[in-house]
C-alpha cells in the first residue's frame, strides 16, 4: 500500500499583479447552520428565498407563456395560407433567444436587489 501524497504547499512571493484589482467580500457570510439562527434571521432569509422564488417562477412563467403561444400564432398563418415549418423552426429556434437573454437580465437584476435588501435588513453593508 503507497502512502497518501503530501499536499504540495504554495508560498506566495508577492501581491497582486500591478492594475489588478482584488474585490472585498461585501457581505457578512452567514455561519450558523439554518435551524440555529435567531428567529429574526430566519425570517430574513425565509423572505429571501420567496423572493428569488417570485423571481424565478415569473420569468419561468412569462417565458411558458410567450414561447408556447408562438407556435399557436404561427399555426394560424397569414391570409396566404400556413407559414411554412422551416419559417416557424427558425423563429423558435432562433428569434426566442434575444427573449432569453431579456428575461435573464431582468431575472439577474431583480435576485440582486433581492439580496442587497437582505443585506440591508440583516444588519450588513
Amino acid at each position: 500500500m503507497a502512502a497518501e501524497p503530501v499536499p504540495r504547499r504554495e508560498v506566495v512571493t508577492r501581491g497582486p499583479a500591478p492594475g489588478a484589482t482584488v474585490a472585498p467580500v461585501a457581505y457578512r457570510p452567514v455561519t450558523a447552520p439554518p435551524g440555529r439562527l435567531p428567529p429574526a434571521a430566519r425570517g430574513e432569509v425565509r423572505r429571501l428565498i420567496r423572493a428569488q422564488l417570485r423571481a424565478g417562477l415569473a420569468v419561468g412563467g412569462t417565458l411558458a407563456v410567450l414561447v408556447a403561444a408562438l407556435p399557436l400564432l404561427l399555426r394560424q398563418g397569414h391570409g396566404d395560407g400556413p407559414v411554412p415549418p422551416l419559417v416557424v423552426w427558425a423563429v423558435l429556434g432562433v428569434a426566442v433567444y434575444p427573449l432569453f437573454l431579456a428575461l435573464a437580465g431582468w431575472y439577474v437584476r431583480r435576485a440582486e436587489r433581492n439580496e442587497r435588501a437582505y443585506r440591508r435588513a440583516a444588519g450588513g453593508s
